[in-house]
Protein backbone atom coordinates (compact mmCIF):
# COMPACT_ATOMS: atom_id res chain seq x y z
CA UNK A 1 0.00 0.00 0.00
CA UNK A 2 1.61 3.68 -0.47
CA UNK A 3 0.23 6.67 0.81
CA UNK A 4 1.10 10.34 -0.32
CA UNK A 5 1.99 12.60 2.30
CA UNK A 6 2.59 16.25 2.17
CA UNK A 7 0.33 18.02 5.18
CA UNK A 8 0.80 14.62 6.65
CA UNK A 9 2.58 16.40 9.91
CA UNK A 10 -1.03 16.85 11.06
CA UNK A 11 -2.48 13.34 9.93
CA UNK A 12 -2.19 10.01 8.78
CA UNK A 13 1.19 8.69 9.62
CA UNK A 14 1.45 11.25 12.64
CA UNK A 15 -2.20 10.61 14.33
CA UNK A 16 -0.47 8.63 16.72
CA UNK A 17 2.70 10.80 17.83
CA UNK A 18 0.80 13.30 19.79
CA UNK A 19 -2.14 15.98 19.58
CA UNK A 20 -3.30 17.33 16.19
CA UNK A 21 -4.31 20.80 15.21
CA UNK A 22 -7.81 21.18 14.93
CA UNK A 23 -9.20 18.58 12.01
CA UNK A 24 -11.52 19.35 9.99
CA UNK A 25 -15.10 18.48 10.76
CA UNK A 26 -14.93 19.81 14.54
CA UNK A 27 -18.12 21.06 14.91
CA UNK A 28 -18.93 17.29 15.03
CA UNK A 29 -17.18 16.77 18.25
CA UNK A 30 -18.55 16.99 21.68
CA UNK A 31 -18.85 20.11 24.26
CA UNK A 32 -15.84 22.30 24.80
CA UNK A 33 -13.94 20.33 22.05
CA UNK A 34 -15.59 21.47 19.32
CA UNK A 35 -13.97 25.04 19.86
CA UNK A 36 -10.51 23.86 20.31
CA UNK A 37 -7.20 25.02 18.88
CA UNK A 38 -5.63 21.69 18.95
CA UNK A 39 -6.57 18.43 20.75
CA UNK A 40 -5.26 15.27 22.09
CA UNK A 41 -7.53 11.68 22.23
CA UNK A 42 -6.69 10.27 25.80
CA UNK A 43 -7.18 6.80 26.55
CA UNK A 44 -10.17 6.98 28.56
CA UNK A 45 -11.90 8.27 25.69
CA UNK A 46 -11.29 12.07 26.50
CA UNK A 47 -9.71 15.10 25.33
CA UNK A 48 -7.15 17.00 26.14
CA UNK A 49 -7.55 20.66 24.44
CA UNK A 50 -5.91 24.24 24.42
CA UNK A 51 -6.77 28.01 23.29
CA UNK A 52 -5.86 30.91 24.25
CA UNK A 53 -7.25 30.71 28.09
CA UNK A 54 -5.89 26.99 29.14
CA UNK A 55 -5.32 23.58 28.57
CA UNK A 56 -8.20 21.96 29.54
CA UNK A 57 -9.01 17.93 30.13
CA UNK A 58 -12.35 17.24 28.84
CA UNK A 59 -14.55 14.20 29.38
CA UNK A 60 -15.66 11.95 26.77
CA UNK A 61 -18.95 13.80 26.20
CA UNK A 62 -16.82 17.29 26.19
CA UNK A 63 -17.33 18.90 29.67
CA UNK A 64 -14.43 20.27 31.38
CA UNK A 65 -12.63 17.96 34.05
CA UNK A 66 -10.07 20.50 34.81
CA UNK A 67 -8.15 23.74 33.42
CA UNK A 68 -4.55 24.62 33.72
CA UNK A 69 -4.54 28.38 33.35
CA UNK A 70 -2.02 29.30 30.31
CA UNK A 71 -1.80 31.25 27.09
CA UNK A 72 -1.40 27.33 25.60
CA UNK A 73 0.37 26.61 22.04
CA UNK A 74 1.54 23.66 20.44
CA UNK A 75 0.65 20.53 22.57
CA UNK A 76 1.55 17.30 22.26
CA UNK A 77 1.14 14.22 24.72
CA UNK A 78 2.66 10.79 25.13
CA UNK A 79 0.99 8.01 27.59
CA UNK A 80 2.20 6.84 30.79
CA UNK A 81 2.08 2.85 31.18
CA UNK A 82 3.31 2.98 34.73
CA UNK A 83 0.34 4.72 36.19
CA UNK A 84 -2.27 5.28 33.50
CA UNK A 85 -1.68 8.85 33.16
CA UNK A 86 -0.54 10.87 30.13
CA UNK A 87 2.26 13.34 29.91
CA UNK A 88 1.34 16.39 28.07
CA UNK A 89 3.51 19.42 27.02
CA UNK A 90 2.21 22.93 25.96
CA UNK A 91 4.13 26.39 25.44
CA UNK A 92 3.48 28.99 27.73
CA UNK A 93 3.52 31.71 24.70
CA UNK A 94 3.61 34.57 27.61
CA UNK A 95 6.49 33.18 29.01
CA UNK A 96 8.13 31.71 26.42
CA UNK A 97 9.04 28.35 27.63
CA UNK A 98 7.85 24.70 27.13
CA UNK A 99 5.45 23.60 29.95
CA UNK A 100 5.36 19.75 31.18
CA UNK A 101 2.02 18.95 32.69
CA UNK A 102 0.94 15.41 33.96
CA UNK A 103 -2.21 14.14 33.41
CA UNK A 104 -3.90 12.15 35.92
CA UNK A 105 -7.03 10.57 34.37
CA UNK A 106 -8.19 8.76 37.19
CA UNK A 107 -8.15 11.38 39.34
CA UNK A 108 -9.51 14.02 36.88
CA UNK A 109 -6.28 16.87 37.53
CA UNK A 110 -3.50 18.43 35.53
CA UNK A 111 -0.16 18.98 36.88
CA UNK A 112 2.04 21.66 35.79
CA UNK A 113 5.87 20.28 36.20
CA UNK A 114 9.16 22.39 36.21
CA UNK A 115 9.13 24.18 32.61
CA UNK A 116 12.18 24.11 30.18
CA UNK A 117 14.69 27.23 30.21
CA UNK A 118 13.34 29.53 27.55
CA UNK A 119 15.90 29.12 24.31
CA UNK A 120 18.02 32.07 23.55
CA UNK A 121 15.04 32.31 20.88
CA UNK A 122 11.36 32.80 20.30
CA UNK A 123 9.38 29.20 19.81
CA UNK A 124 7.98 28.32 16.81
CA UNK A 125 7.37 24.81 17.23
CA UNK A 126 7.59 22.07 19.88
CA UNK A 127 6.66 18.58 20.32
CA UNK A 128 7.86 15.47 22.42
CA UNK A 129 10.01 12.23 21.59
CA UNK A 130 10.34 9.17 23.99
CA UNK A 131 13.49 7.48 22.55
CA UNK A 132 14.05 3.34 23.00
CA UNK A 133 15.32 4.15 26.55
CA UNK A 134 11.92 5.54 27.75
CA UNK A 135 13.46 9.07 27.98
CA UNK A 136 11.25 11.61 27.32
CA UNK A 137 12.81 14.79 25.12
CA UNK A 138 11.07 17.87 23.90
CA UNK A 139 12.40 19.45 20.55
CA UNK A 140 11.86 23.52 20.43
CA UNK A 141 12.73 25.36 17.19
CA UNK A 142 12.21 28.73 16.78
CA UNK A 143 11.24 30.92 13.37
CA UNK A 144 14.86 31.51 12.03
CA UNK A 145 15.68 27.40 12.38
CA UNK A 146 17.41 27.82 15.44
CA UNK A 147 16.36 24.39 17.53
CA UNK A 148 17.16 22.53 20.99
CA UNK A 149 16.62 19.20 21.94
CA UNK A 150 16.08 18.78 25.80
CA UNK A 151 15.48 15.76 28.08
CA UNK A 152 13.45 15.17 31.41
CA UNK A 153 15.33 13.69 34.22
CA UNK A 154 12.53 13.68 36.79
CA UNK A 155 12.76 17.01 37.70
CA UNK A 156 15.38 18.04 36.15
CA UNK A 157 16.02 19.49 32.39
CA UNK A 158 19.24 19.07 30.50
CA UNK A 159 20.36 20.37 27.28
CA UNK A 160 21.02 17.70 24.76
CA UNK A 161 22.15 19.51 21.83
CA UNK A 162 21.71 22.39 19.56
CA UNK A 163 20.60 22.05 15.83
CA UNK A 164 19.80 23.36 12.74
CA UNK A 165 16.29 23.13 10.68
CA UNK A 166 14.39 25.01 8.58
CA UNK A 167 13.07 28.19 8.77
CA UNK A 168 9.47 29.39 9.36
CA UNK A 169 8.70 26.05 10.87
CA UNK A 170 4.94 25.74 12.62
CA UNK A 171 4.94 22.40 13.59
CA UNK A 172 6.88 19.42 14.46
CA UNK A 173 5.92 15.63 15.58
CA UNK A 174 8.37 12.53 16.47
CA UNK A 175 7.86 8.93 15.34
CA UNK A 176 9.11 7.41 18.33
CA UNK A 177 9.00 4.28 16.35
CA UNK A 178 11.60 5.25 13.44
CA UNK A 179 12.86 8.12 15.20
CA UNK A 180 12.05 10.53 12.74
CA UNK A 181 11.46 14.29 13.67
CA UNK A 182 9.01 15.28 11.14
CA UNK A 183 9.20 18.84 10.14
CA UNK A 184 7.04 20.69 7.73
CA UNK A 185 8.89 23.68 5.43
CA UNK A 186 6.61 25.66 3.59
CA UNK A 187 6.54 24.79 -0.15
CA UNK A 188 8.66 22.82 0.51
CA UNK A 189 7.36 19.38 1.72
CA UNK A 190 7.74 17.10 4.65
CA UNK A 191 11.32 16.41 6.28
CA UNK A 192 12.78 13.45 8.04
CA UNK A 193 15.34 14.22 10.30
CA UNK A 194 17.08 11.68 13.08
CA UNK A 195 15.44 12.30 16.26
CA UNK A 196 18.17 10.72 18.20
CA UNK A 197 20.92 12.87 19.15
CA UNK A 198 23.64 9.83 19.15
CA UNK A 199 23.15 9.77 15.65
CA UNK A 200 24.82 11.79 12.94
CA UNK A 201 23.12 14.48 10.82
CA UNK A 202 21.05 13.89 7.82
CA UNK A 203 17.18 14.32 6.60
CA UNK A 204 15.33 13.03 3.75
CA UNK A 205 12.75 15.01 2.36
CA UNK A 206 9.19 13.14 1.63
CA UNK A 207 8.01 16.05 -1.03
CA UNK A 208 4.32 16.91 -1.96
CA UNK A 209 3.08 15.09 -4.09
CA UNK A 210 5.38 11.86 -3.51
CA UNK A 211 4.07 8.64 -3.29
CA UNK A 212 5.76 7.15 -0.30
CA UNK A 213 5.91 3.71 0.81
CA UNK A 214 3.70 3.20 3.84
CA UNK A 215 6.63 0.75 5.76
CA UNK A 216 8.64 4.13 4.83
CA UNK A 217 7.16 6.04 7.71
CA UNK A 218 6.23 3.81 10.09
CA UNK A 219 9.20 0.92 9.09
CA UNK A 220 10.66 0.08 13.08
CA UNK A 221 14.03 0.18 13.35
CA UNK A 222 15.41 -3.47 15.05
CA UNK A 223 15.29 -3.63 18.63
CA UNK A 224 18.64 -3.85 20.76
CA UNK A 225 19.91 -3.73 23.62
CA UNK A 226 20.96 -0.90 25.56
CA UNK A 227 23.64 -0.61 28.39
CA UNK A 228 24.57 2.91 30.00
CA UNK A 229 28.14 4.15 30.27
CA UNK A 230 29.77 3.91 34.34
CA UNK A 231 32.34 6.95 32.64
CA UNK A 232 33.66 9.18 30.28
CA UNK A 233 37.31 10.73 29.63
CA UNK A 234 37.34 14.87 29.26
CA UNK A 235 37.03 16.04 25.70
CA UNK A 236 39.94 16.12 23.18
CA UNK A 237 40.81 19.48 22.50
CA UNK A 238 40.34 19.88 19.04
CA UNK A 239 36.93 20.10 17.42
CA UNK A 240 35.39 17.96 14.94
CA UNK A 241 36.32 14.45 14.13
CA UNK A 242 39.24 14.39 16.36
CA UNK A 243 38.65 11.46 18.66
CA UNK A 244 39.43 8.00 17.01
CA UNK A 245 40.80 4.69 18.44
CA UNK A 246 41.63 3.62 22.20
CA UNK A 247 43.82 0.74 24.05
CA UNK A 248 44.10 -0.11 27.55
CA UNK A 249 47.11 -0.38 29.75
CA UNK A 250 46.67 -2.90 32.77
CA UNK A 251 48.70 -1.61 35.82
CA UNK A 252 51.07 -4.44 37.05
CA UNK A 253 49.69 -4.62 40.85
CA UNK A 254 47.01 -1.93 41.05
CA UNK A 255 43.58 -2.43 39.24
CA UNK A 256 42.45 0.59 39.03
CA UNK A 257 45.92 2.43 38.04
CA UNK A 258 45.21 1.34 34.45
CA UNK A 259 45.68 4.01 31.72
CA UNK A 260 43.78 4.63 28.79
CA UNK A 261 45.28 5.64 25.74
CA UNK A 262 42.77 7.62 22.66
CA UNK A 263 44.66 8.92 19.46
CA UNK A 264 43.84 12.72 18.02
CA UNK A 265 43.77 12.73 14.51
CA UNK A 266 44.34 16.41 15.01
CA UNK A 267 46.71 16.67 17.94
CA UNK A 268 48.71 13.29 19.06
CA UNK A 269 48.34 10.68 21.91
CA UNK A 270 46.26 11.19 24.80
CA UNK A 271 46.57 9.28 28.40
CA UNK A 272 43.65 9.00 30.58
CA UNK A 273 42.96 7.25 33.85
CA UNK A 274 39.95 5.09 35.05
CA UNK A 275 38.11 8.06 36.66
CA UNK A 276 38.53 9.92 32.63
CA UNK A 277 40.74 12.58 33.88
CA UNK A 278 43.79 13.06 31.15
CA UNK A 279 46.82 12.47 32.49
CA UNK A 280 49.57 13.06 29.20
CA UNK A 281 49.51 14.82 25.96
CA UNK A 282 51.88 13.60 23.71
CA UNK A 283 51.72 15.96 20.75
CA UNK A 284 53.88 14.25 18.11
CA UNK A 285 51.32 14.42 14.56
CA UNK A 286 47.77 13.13 13.60
CA UNK A 287 47.74 10.10 14.80
CA UNK A 288 45.20 7.74 13.63
CA UNK A 289 44.99 3.72 15.12
CA UNK A 290 46.70 2.52 18.50
CA UNK A 291 47.25 -0.56 20.16
CA UNK A 292 49.16 -2.15 23.64
CA UNK A 293 50.81 -5.01 23.98
CA UNK A 294 52.69 -5.44 27.70
CA UNK A 295 55.21 -7.99 28.36
CA UNK A 296 56.67 -8.48 25.01
CA UNK A 297 60.33 -9.06 24.07
CA UNK A 298 61.83 -5.97 21.59
CA UNK A 299 65.93 -6.35 21.72
CA UNK A 300 66.34 -8.64 24.52
CA UNK A 301 63.92 -6.33 26.84
CA UNK A 302 60.54 -6.73 28.27
CA UNK A 303 58.74 -4.02 27.26
CA UNK A 304 55.29 -2.51 27.70
CA UNK A 305 54.74 -1.09 24.03
CA UNK A 306 52.12 1.05 22.46
CA UNK A 307 52.21 1.83 18.41
CA UNK A 308 50.11 3.71 16.31
CA UNK A 309 49.84 4.94 12.50
CA UNK A 310 51.09 8.87 12.02
CA UNK A 311 49.21 10.26 8.81
CA UNK A 312 51.32 13.08 8.52
CA UNK A 313 54.04 11.20 6.88
CA UNK A 314 52.71 7.80 6.57
CA UNK A 315 55.29 6.30 9.49
CA UNK A 316 54.59 3.84 12.42
CA UNK A 317 55.29 5.74 15.62
CA UNK A 318 56.11 3.55 18.64
CA UNK A 319 56.22 4.43 22.51
CA UNK A 320 57.59 3.01 25.71
CA UNK A 321 54.51 2.79 28.75
CA UNK A 322 56.58 2.44 32.21
CA UNK A 323 55.49 0.63 35.74
CA UNK A 324 53.25 3.66 35.95
CA UNK A 325 51.87 3.91 33.60
CA UNK A 326 53.38 6.85 31.94
CA UNK A 327 54.09 6.92 28.17
CA UNK A 328 57.09 8.17 26.23
CA UNK A 329 57.93 7.87 22.36
CA UNK A 330 60.65 5.16 21.49
CA UNK A 331 61.01 5.69 17.72
CA UNK A 332 59.70 5.35 14.71
CA UNK A 333 59.57 3.62 10.66
CA UNK A 334 58.10 4.55 7.26
CA UNK A 335 55.97 2.57 5.74
CA UNK A 336 56.14 3.22 2.25
CA UNK A 337 52.27 3.33 1.86
CA UNK A 338 50.62 6.12 0.28
CA UNK A 339 47.08 6.52 2.82
CA UNK A 340 48.23 4.73 6.47
CA UNK A 341 45.02 3.53 7.91
CA UNK A 342 44.60 1.15 10.56
CA UNK A 343 46.62 -1.10 12.72
CA UNK A 344 46.58 -3.93 15.63
CA UNK A 345 49.54 -5.59 17.40
CA UNK A 346 50.26 -9.14 17.22
CA UNK A 347 52.34 -11.13 19.60
CA UNK A 348 53.76 -14.32 18.65
CA UNK A 349 54.26 -17.48 20.62
CA UNK A 350 58.23 -16.36 20.69
CA UNK A 351 56.89 -13.66 22.77
CA UNK A 352 57.82 -11.29 20.71
CA UNK A 353 55.77 -8.22 19.41
CA UNK A 354 54.88 -7.70 15.61
CA UNK A 355 52.31 -4.82 14.14
CA UNK A 356 49.80 -5.45 10.97
CA UNK A 357 49.45 -1.48 9.48
CA UNK A 358 46.33 -1.21 6.60
CA UNK A 359 46.29 1.96 3.92
CA UNK A 360 42.81 3.06 2.87
CA UNK A 361 43.53 1.08 -0.95
CA UNK A 362 43.22 -2.38 1.13
CA UNK A 363 46.99 -2.86 1.42
CA UNK A 364 48.44 -4.51 4.93
CA UNK A 365 51.71 -4.80 5.89
CA UNK A 366 53.08 -6.93 8.59
CA UNK A 367 56.04 -5.60 10.69
CA UNK A 368 58.41 -7.28 13.36
CA UNK A 369 59.34 -4.51 16.20
CA UNK A 370 62.88 -4.94 16.44
CA UNK A 371 65.75 -2.70 18.19
CA UNK A 372 66.68 0.15 16.65
CA UNK A 373 70.14 -0.11 14.69
CA UNK A 374 72.04 1.96 17.09
CA UNK A 375 70.61 -0.23 19.75
CA UNK A 376 68.28 2.22 20.86
CA UNK A 377 65.20 2.99 20.39
CA UNK A 378 62.94 0.61 18.33
CA UNK A 379 62.56 -0.25 14.28
CA UNK A 380 60.36 -2.12 11.83
CA UNK A 381 60.89 -5.27 9.98
CA UNK A 382 58.53 -5.95 7.23
CA UNK A 383 57.69 -9.66 7.00
CA UNK A 384 54.50 -9.69 4.96
CA UNK A 385 51.98 -8.40 2.22
CA UNK A 386 48.66 -8.61 1.16
CA UNK A 387 45.61 -7.02 0.44
CA UNK A 388 41.37 -6.77 0.61
CA UNK A 389 39.35 -5.09 -1.92
CA UNK A 390 38.36 -2.05 -0.61
CA UNK A 391 38.91 0.30 2.07
CA UNK A 392 39.78 -1.60 5.68
CA UNK A 393 40.71 0.41 9.05
CA UNK A 394 39.83 -2.15 12.01
CA UNK A 395 41.61 -4.96 13.33
CA UNK A 396 42.59 -6.93 16.53
CA UNK A 397 44.45 -9.88 16.64
CA UNK A 398 43.76 -13.29 18.60
CA UNK A 399 47.53 -14.43 20.04
CA UNK A 400 46.41 -17.15 21.50
CA UNK A 401 44.97 -18.72 18.13
CA UNK A 402 47.47 -16.53 16.03
CA UNK A 403 44.55 -15.32 14.42
CA UNK A 404 43.60 -11.71 13.03
CA UNK A 405 40.13 -10.48 12.37
CA UNK A 406 39.82 -7.26 10.51
CA UNK A 407 37.05 -5.14 8.99
CA UNK A 408 36.93 -4.27 5.61
CA UNK A 409 34.61 -1.04 6.38
CA UNK A 410 31.96 -1.82 3.54
CA UNK A 411 32.01 -5.52 3.49
CA UNK A 412 32.03 -6.76 6.71
CA UNK A 413 35.04 -8.89 9.02
CA UNK A 414 37.41 -11.43 7.74
CA UNK A 415 39.84 -13.16 9.48
CA UNK A 416 43.37 -14.34 8.04
CA UNK A 417 46.33 -16.22 10.03
CA UNK A 418 48.19 -13.58 12.24
CA UNK A 419 51.60 -16.01 11.71
CA UNK A 420 53.63 -14.40 8.99
CA UNK A 421 55.03 -17.74 7.64
CA UNK A 422 51.47 -18.77 6.49
CA UNK A 423 49.79 -18.03 3.48
CA UNK A 424 47.33 -14.82 3.70
CA UNK A 425 44.18 -16.80 3.03
CA UNK A 426 40.86 -14.49 4.13
CA UNK A 427 37.66 -16.07 5.31
CA UNK A 428 34.58 -14.09 5.93
CA UNK A 429 33.37 -13.87 9.17
CA UNK A 430 30.14 -11.55 8.97
CA UNK A 431 29.17 -9.82 6.34
CA UNK A 432 27.90 -6.63 6.03
CA UNK A 433 23.81 -6.41 6.08
CA UNK A 434 21.18 -6.14 8.85
CA UNK A 435 23.30 -7.36 11.78
CA UNK A 436 26.40 -5.59 11.28
CA UNK A 437 25.61 -1.80 9.08
CA UNK A 438 28.42 -0.31 7.35
CA UNK A 439 31.20 1.10 8.14
CA UNK A 440 32.67 -1.52 9.61
CA UNK A 441 35.06 0.39 12.39
CA UNK A 442 37.00 -0.62 15.67
CA UNK A 443 36.98 -4.26 16.85
CA UNK A 444 38.10 -5.82 20.06
CA UNK A 445 38.83 -8.88 21.59
CA UNK A 446 37.50 -10.28 25.15
CA UNK A 447 38.95 -13.03 26.48
CA UNK A 448 36.62 -14.60 29.09
CA UNK A 449 36.91 -17.30 31.52
CA UNK A 450 34.31 -19.37 29.63
CA UNK A 451 34.33 -18.05 25.72
CA UNK A 452 35.74 -14.96 23.69
CA UNK A 453 34.35 -12.96 22.67
CA UNK A 454 35.13 -10.18 19.17
CA UNK A 455 33.33 -6.58 19.55
CA UNK A 456 32.60 -4.55 16.32
CA UNK A 457 31.56 -0.94 15.94
CA UNK A 458 28.25 -0.96 13.48
CA UNK A 459 28.83 2.37 12.81
CA UNK A 460 25.88 2.72 10.48
CA UNK A 461 23.31 2.30 13.22
CA UNK A 462 25.64 2.96 16.37
CA UNK A 463 25.66 -0.11 17.89
CA UNK A 464 28.56 -3.07 18.48
CA UNK A 465 27.97 -6.44 17.79
CA UNK A 466 29.31 -9.43 19.60
CA UNK A 467 30.11 -12.91 18.45
CA UNK A 468 32.32 -16.04 19.23
CA UNK A 469 35.39 -15.26 18.28
CA UNK A 470 35.47 -19.34 17.41
CA UNK A 471 34.06 -20.73 14.49
CA UNK A 472 31.54 -20.69 13.35
CA UNK A 473 31.42 -17.25 14.79
CA UNK A 474 28.51 -17.19 16.24
CA UNK A 475 26.29 -14.08 16.64
CA UNK A 476 25.28 -13.44 20.54
CA UNK A 477 23.96 -10.45 20.53
CA UNK A 478 24.32 -6.34 19.30
CA UNK A 479 23.54 -3.22 21.61
CA UNK A 480 23.78 0.15 21.88
CA UNK A 481 25.37 2.76 24.33
CA UNK A 482 22.81 5.14 26.10
CA UNK A 483 22.43 8.19 28.32
CA UNK A 484 23.18 7.14 32.13
CA UNK A 485 21.30 10.20 33.68
CA UNK A 486 22.63 9.84 36.45
CA UNK A 487 26.16 10.33 35.63
CA UNK A 488 25.63 13.27 33.63
CA UNK A 489 27.08 10.99 30.70
CA UNK A 490 25.63 10.49 26.91
CA UNK A 491 25.32 7.75 24.79
CA UNK A 492 28.25 6.74 22.27
CA UNK A 493 27.48 7.07 18.27
CA UNK A 494 29.45 6.93 15.20
CA UNK A 495 32.38 4.88 16.78
CA UNK A 496 35.67 4.81 14.81
CA UNK A 497 37.50 3.17 17.41
CA UNK A 498 36.89 0.64 20.30
CA UNK A 499 38.61 -2.09 22.96
CA UNK A 500 37.87 -4.22 25.08
CA UNK A 501 39.75 -6.20 28.22
CA UNK A 502 39.08 -9.14 30.53
CA UNK A 503 41.14 -7.91 33.06
CA UNK A 504 40.39 -7.02 36.60
CA UNK A 505 40.42 -2.77 36.66
CA UNK A 506 38.62 -3.13 40.07
CA UNK A 507 34.83 -1.65 40.92
CA UNK A 508 32.51 -2.15 37.59
CA UNK A 509 35.08 -2.96 35.76
CA UNK A 510 35.88 -6.01 37.92
CA UNK A 511 35.01 -8.34 35.01
CA UNK A 512 36.48 -6.38 32.31
CA UNK A 513 35.67 -3.22 30.76
CA UNK A 514 34.60 -1.72 27.03
CA UNK A 515 36.38 1.19 25.91
CA UNK A 516 34.16 3.60 22.76
CA UNK A 517 35.32 6.74 21.16
CA UNK A 518 31.99 8.82 20.59
CA UNK A 519 31.66 10.38 17.38
CA UNK A 520 29.02 13.08 18.74
CA UNK A 521 29.56 13.92 22.35
CA UNK A 522 25.90 15.12 23.36
CA UNK A 523 24.14 16.59 27.10
CA UNK A 524 25.32 18.80 26.11
CA UNK A 525 27.42 18.85 22.74
CA UNK A 526 30.94 19.47 23.06
CA UNK A 527 34.34 17.95 21.30
CA UNK A 528 34.64 14.24 21.01
CA UNK A 529 35.52 11.92 23.89
CA UNK A 530 35.56 8.52 25.07
CA UNK A 531 33.60 6.36 26.61
CA UNK A 532 33.51 3.51 29.64
CA UNK A 533 31.55 0.56 29.86
CA UNK A 534 31.33 -2.03 32.19
CA UNK A 535 31.78 -5.60 30.58
CA UNK A 536 29.38 -7.18 33.00
CA UNK A 537 26.57 -4.56 32.05
CA UNK A 538 27.27 -5.96 28.15
CA UNK A 539 27.12 -9.71 29.78
CA UNK A 540 24.08 -8.86 31.20
CA UNK A 541 22.23 -7.58 28.28
CA UNK A 542 23.22 -10.05 25.78
CA UNK A 543 22.86 -12.83 28.54
CA UNK A 544 26.43 -14.10 27.55
CA UNK A 545 28.50 -16.30 30.22
CA UNK A 546 30.04 -14.13 33.23
CA UNK A 547 33.26 -14.85 34.65
CA UNK A 548 33.53 -15.94 37.87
Amino acid sequence: MKTTIFNGILFGALAACGALAHPAGASALPGLAAKAGELAALPDGGWLSIDRQGLHLLDAAGNERARLPVRAKQLDTRAQAKNGGVLAVVMDANNEHVVPVLVDLAAGTLSAQAPFPAPPFGIEASCLYRDAQQIDHVFMIGKDGQAEQWLMDGDQRRLVRRLALPPHTKRCRVDDDTNELLIDEAKVGLWAYNAEAEGGPGRKLLRRGDAVKQDQVNSKPIAKAIVVPRGQTEPVARQGDAADDPAIWRHPSEPAGARILGTNKKQGLLVYDLDGKQLQLLEVGRLNNVDVRQGVTVGGRALDVAVATRRDDNSVMLFAIDAGGKVTPAGAFATGLNDIYGMCLYRPADGGLEAFINDKDGSFLQYRIEAGADGNGMAGRLLRRFKVASQPEGCVVDDRNARLFLGEEKRGVWTVSARADAPAKLSMVMPVGPQLVADVEGMGLYHGARADYLVVSSQGDNSYLVLDAKAPYRVRGSFRVGYNLAAGIDGTSETDGLEVSSANFGGPYAHGMLVIQDGYKRLPDGAQNFKYVAWDDVAKALKLDQAP
